[in-house]
């Protein structure tokens, strides 16, 4: 029961006490009559990080369906959370609808915004996360929904904690506009540069003077490190901040840590535009080991230079080279060392790659000052819900 609201205000309150929780269920899909209706249907396949109002679903029932699994109607701005597959995904409806049993949903009472709790439980994902339950796959329960405390300060307060974080958004889709325009720019600079200039072509393998494998954790080893995951090379840029504690049964040598000498490959993905995705990173990481799902390839000084090899590695040209040796196994597109040896490349003269790779670096300074920007908005956000 949802008490009064003095009882609240400007304390620290489980979520059961200012907002009522209701979960859903999935009708019988055997059923045709219970599918293809009007009523919206969610499920947390449909939220991810960047959601936030969503106004329809990719499935919907029927009257008959509805009933059929004795689902409740989720009002116009009920806060959307995901509480298994995955954990701590938020979302508002922005029209009623129902879900599946993967949600326990918050409809807000009055003393709390509804706008406020979303970026409240956005910005304590991992917290949630780590609540979760369950030996086949972590699942928060209602009680433990109802039992999670947080900050409630007075209700003109969390208007305006929105109405800033609201500014602070706009500013950073401002910026990461900029930065969408500046890697425009550099790639458009790449093909003016070397598309369609005669550059002879060479192997990967006579660009490289090694490749090896990574190396994976091991659930029961003693020796620590940080190891890099995927996303690291996956997102168009590498990202240092990939990575996780790892244990390994032995101390990985010198040849397993991140170096800035190498080119990292992604190995294997269930997405075919991502296998074979490559980076480098932009500083030291010695203290860092890459995984087994990451193939590292040493260039050869003198032939080629790593800002180049980026480019010319994400090419329409490069990538349907990749997605052509691909093999796939259960739903994961792989490909091993020989694979990636025998893609060619367009190799210009290396002052040409240098030039290239001055204009990269010149812009990347105004990536710098942007990103900059863009974490000073993120910090501000965080400390608007502290």
């Amino acid at each position: 029961m949802i008490l009064n609201k003095h009882q609240f205000v400007g304390k620290k309150v489980r979520l059961g006490d200012v907002c009522s929780i209701v979960s859903g269920a999935t009708p019988k899909t055997a059923v045709a009559d219970y599918w293809n209706g009007d009523i919206k249907w969610v499920t947390p396949a449909e939220l991810d990080d960047n959601s936030h109002v969503i106004y329809d679903t990719a499935k919907h029932l029927t009257e008959k369906g509805f009933s059929s699994a004795s689902l409740h109607m989720l009002p116009k701005g009920t806060v959307l959370l995901t509480t298994r597959a995955p954990i701590g995904k938020v979302a508002i409806a922005g029209e009623e609808m129902c879900c599946n049993q993967g949600f326990k949903n918050l409809i807000c009472s009055d003393v709390i915004n509804n706008e406020y709790l979303y970026r409240y439980l956005k910005s304590r994902s991992s917290e949630l996360q780590a609540l979760g339950r369950g030996a086949t796959f972590k699942e928060l329960s209602k009680k433990s929904v109802a039992a999670y405390e947080l900050n409630l300060p007075p209700l003109n307060y969390q208007l305006e904690a929105v109405e800033k974080l609201t500014f602070v958004d706009n500013q950073i889709t401002a910026v990461k506009a900029q930065l969408d325009e500046l890697d425009s720019l550099v790639k458009s600079r790449f093909v003016e540069m070397f598309e369609n200039k005669g550059y002879p072509v060479s192997y990967l393998s006579h660009l490289t003077s090694s490749m090896r494998n990574g190396m994976s954790p091991s659930k029961s080893g003693s020796h620590h490190s940080k190891v890099l995951t995927l996303s690291a090379v996956t997102q168009g840029r590498f990202n240092s901040a990939a990575w996780k504690d790892g244990f390994f049964a032995e101390k990985p040598p010198i040849d397993k840590h991140v170096s800035v000498d190498d080119f990292y490959v992604c190995r294997g993905s269930g997405n075919i535009h991502l296998v074979g995705s490559g980076e480098y990173p932009d500083r030291p990481m010695e203290d860092v080991v890459f995984p087994d799902t990451m193939i590292a390839a040493k260039i050869k000084q003198g032939q080629i230079i790593l800002p180049y090899l980026r480019y010319a590695w994400a090419q329409s040209s490069t990538r349907r080279q990749i997605e052509a040796s691909a093999k796939t196994t259960n739903g994961t597109f792989k490909i091993n060392q020989t694979m990636l040896g025998n893609i060619k490349i367009p190799v210009p003269p290396l002052k040409i790659q240098q030039e290239f790779a001055d204009f990269a670096a010149s812009v990347d300074k105004s990536r710098f000052a942007d990103l900059c920007s863009t974490r000073n908005h993120q910090a501000c956000s965080c400390l608007s819900l502290v």
